[in-house]
């Protein structure tokens, strides 16, 4: 007769459920808060240089609205960018490309109008234009608008080529010649007795 062995009776340990994390509040998108985030932090940190660089690639009284618009179409745009870490450099070509088309927009106006328009600078505008000597200003002002681009950004901004090229939408090898090009311009025109802003070098009338 054989014996049956009785296996002993194991008990299955039951299941942990891993506790739930704060529950997102219902209809808010946690990608959409990060992003007001972000922004808020761009705005002060870099708010006050871009109205800068706007002020002098020739935006004069229209450089807070260019950057206000460089910020809302930076929002609009948010996730396409590759990262979060390359919002400033956007906004730098933001900013560069509205100034080039104002610029543009108002020399067909006074092309069809014959009017010279006096620029109107703000307040902000014209306390930033006084923190630079006013000749060198000037002058660049009477620069094509590739070549002020790329002397503010490297000068004024302190950028490298890279920077420049990616700011600007072209290459390195145009960078240089570009800011080659309007440096001997604007050499030229500091040289010229009573030229921009009626100055000399040191930047006394």
């Amino acid at each position: 007769m054989s014996r049956r062995t009785t296996r002993p009776a194991v008990s299955r340990p039951t299941p942990r459920t891993a506790p739930a994390g704060p529950a997102a509040e219902p209809g808010v998108d946690l990608r959409d808060v990060e992003r007001e985030s972000a922004m808020i932090r761009l705005f002060d940190g870099h708010h006050a240089q871009l109205v800068r660089l706007a002020v002098l690639l020739g935006a004069e009284q229209d450089a807070e609205d260019v950057v206000a618009e460089a910020f809302c179409v930076l929002h609009s745009r948010w996730y396409r960018l590759r990262a979060s870490e390359s919002a400033p450099a956007y906004l730098r070509s933001v900013v560069c490309n509205l100034v080039r088309m104002r610029i543009r927009r108002l020399q067909l106006l006074r092309r069809h109008t014959h009017v010279e328009a006096a620029p109107i600078a703000s307040a902000e505008a014209t306390a930033l234009l006084h923190e630079d000597q006013r000749q060198v200003v000037g002058a660049l002002k009477n620069l094509p608008a590739r070549q002020r681009e790329a002397l503010v950004l490297r000068y004024w901004m302190d950028l490298k080529e890279r920077e420049i090229a990616e700011a600007m939408g072209i290459s390195a090898g145009a960078v240089k010649s570009h800011v080659s090009r309007g440096m001997q311009a604007l050499a030229r025109a500091m040289e010229t007795p009573g030229g921009p802003g009626g100055t000399d070098e040191c930047g006394r009338p």
